[in-house]
């Protein structure tokens, strides 16, 4: 890439961010007014020099020596109203573009496929809803009120400056190739910069909230040191990438300034040539000295704000990057309101890499309208995977699955999905009150009775009602003020309240001990009566009524039937069970 190609790519990322600005137009509009004013005041105080100097102290006007002190107030009065709505203007248009933002971030995150949370860390993820979007902030208001503000008052300036003399004014523009040229090349390395910079942020965050996630774990295998030394390396990362970019800002500002002194010094230097001396007054002289020395304030600025304008860019970049993520394929026309529950896998084949070969082989089965269908075998036997498809967080490329004979392809996901309740392995609860996590996802308002009726069902209802604040306690970050068995107990009565006519249980039971299972177990089969079940067991005693047991080895169907069949057959679940059997005893 060259520096061009990047140079046209910051204008365009520049561009897309502002048209997020352009629903506030009117507000900008006054903003620049305010911005005009400001500058105006401040080529104001150097014009206030020339008659100081000139009749105030050559010819000592005693009008004109009472009329600058409330020149000079009034000039500071009109400067801090047009200051205010200057700053109050632009944060308000800035905040409304950043709620937008992660308004439209947060959304995306809501619709993006399975595959994409597989190759992203939720740190890096956070890092840019956080981190990269203040970035954006301070690009949209610090970046666009030194650019615009300073660059209004450095052209009021050199008009002043030019109508004093324009002799002496064409020598300050000898500096400006020189600077132009600094600020170009600092702006690509800060932009450059500010990439690593926001990356380093997300694998802090992402470290980080993997030792919050994680503590028991830390604390457990006595990880501390081994952890400390991760973040200290991440960190250290992070830091190295910020003092560049401080490096490279100190380094520019003092060049910019020196810069900037050559050229003043030349013109002091000029000015009070004697040929000069008799050509201006004393009042230009000072005038034009101050206007000058007024145009450095606002020069350094410009080539401060280089830094936040460019990070601004970057994490631009960041965030519309995920914004054109392809959201989950959802181009289905078929609606189906509710699904009687027959579901068919015909030679279905998956992989998640094409180069890592097939997660599952050809597989087919059926599974009739309210039956129970249990899914058995080693760990990476593709069972999870299986019925992960059927919800499509996968989409199947070889085979079809069907739902009462319709390809799951042709519906739209919001039909297909509600009519599927899932109960995985690894719960997930939500940090909220125990009533709003069972009917979580349910449209209009439930019955605090039918919400106790689903927990009664699970079995929750015992532990619930004896907490202090019973269904409005709340559960802590992902359920951690509850136990594993009451986690797992919410979950199934949130699939009982949403009452689909498909069943997911994926290794539903796997928390509780066995008093708890052997209820769970009787509520369970009562449910499964009236819906069709795909049940992933790792205890072969909770599937021994299934009607239909499929055996699952490397992705493929090795044997199915009944418990008893399958015994029967004495292969390979006959061989799990004696397994299992023998770990028990």
């Amino acid at each position: 890439m060259t520096d061009n190609d990047v140079e046209i790519s910051a204008v365009q990322l520049y561009k897309r961010l502002l048209s997020y600005a352009k629903p506030y137009w009117r507000a900008f509009v006054a903003v620049v007014l305010a911005m005009i004013v400001y500058a105006g005041t401040e080529t104001g105080v150097a014009m206030v020099m020339k008659p100081l100097m000139d009749q105030g102290f050559v010819e000592r006007d005693p009008d004109i020596i009472q009329l600058i002190p409330l020149a000079i107030i009034g000039l500071f009065l009109v400067r801090g109203l047009a200051d205010f709505f200057t700053t109050y203007g632009l944060g308000w248009i800035a905040r409304n573009v950043i709620k937008t933002l992660r308004e439209q971030m947060f959304n995306k995150l809501l619709v993006l496929p399975a595959p994409f949370y597989d190759h992203s860390t939720s740190g890096q993820l956070m890092s840019k809803l956080v981190y990269d979007v203040e970035q954006v902030a301070s690009a949209a208001t610090d970046a666009v009120l030194t650019i615009i503000r300073d660059s209004l008052t450095i052209i009021g300036l050199l008009i002043w400056m030019f109508y004093l003399s324009g002799f002496l004014s064409l020598l300050i523009f000898f500096t400006v190739p020189f600077i132009a040229l600094l600020v170009y090349y600092v702006s690509i390395r800060f932009r450059r910069i500010s990439k690593h910079i926001q990356n380093s942020m997300g694998d802090v965050s992402h470290v980080s909230g993997e030792i919050i996630e994680g503590h028991r774990e830390v604390k457990t295998f006595g990880g501390q040191a081994y952890e400390s030394k991760r973040f200290d390396r991440v960190n250290q990362g992070n830091r190295r990438q910020q003092m560049k970019k401080i490096a490279t800002d100190a380094v520019s500002q003092p060049l910019t300034a020196l810069i900037a002194a050559v050229g003043m010094a030349l013109v002091i230097y000029i000015a009070t040539l004697p040929q000069m001396l008799d050509k201006i007054t004393v009042g230009d002289f000072i005038s034009f000295i101050t206007a000058m020395m007024m145009l450095l304030t606002p020069m350094k600025r410009l080539t401060k704000v280089n830094a936040k304008l460019q990070a601004g860019i970057a994490a631009a970049e960041s965030i519309f990057k995920l914004l054109d993520e392809r959201p989950e394929v959802d181009d289905g026309q078929r609606r189906l309101e509710r699904a009687e529950g027959r579901i068919e896998y015909r030679d279905v084949s998956f992989s998640y890499n094409e180069n890592k070969g097939r997660v599952l082989s050809h597989i087919n089965f059926i599974a009739k309208p309210g039956q129970t269908i249990a899914f058995v075998g080693h760990s990476g036997s593709g069972k999870t995977t299986l019925v992960s498809l059927l919800a499509r967080f996968y989409n199947v490329r070889d085979g079809q699955i069907l739902i009462d004979d319709i390809d799951i392809n042709e519906l739209k996901l919001a039909d297909l999905r509600r009519q599927i309740s899932l109960v995985n392995q690894q719960v997930v609860l939500f940090n909220d009150s125990i009533a709003n996590n069972i009917r979580y996802g349910l449209p209009g308002e439930i019955s605090e009775q039918t919400i106790i009726d689903a927990a009664k069902s699970a079995h929750a209802w015992d532990f619930i009602q004896r907490l202090p604040e019973g269904l409005q306690t709340q559960v802590g970050e992902n359920g951690v003020l509850l136990s594993g068995g009451q986690r797992q107990r919410l979950a199934i009565a949130r699939a009982l309240l949403r009452d689909s006519p498909i069943l997911i249980l994926d290794e539903a039971t796997s928390a509780l001990d066995t008093e708890a299972e052997r209820h769970i177990q009787a509520a369970l089969e009562h449910l499964m009566q009236q819906r069709t079940t795909l049940v992933i067991a790792h205890r072969l005693s909770t599937i021994e009524k299934a009607d239909l047991i499929v055996v699952m080895h490397n992705g493929e169907i090795m044997e199915t039937g009944t418990h008893s069949e399958l015994l029967a057959k004495g292969s390979h679940y006959a061989e799990l069970h004696r397994l299992q059997f023998q770990e028990q005893a």
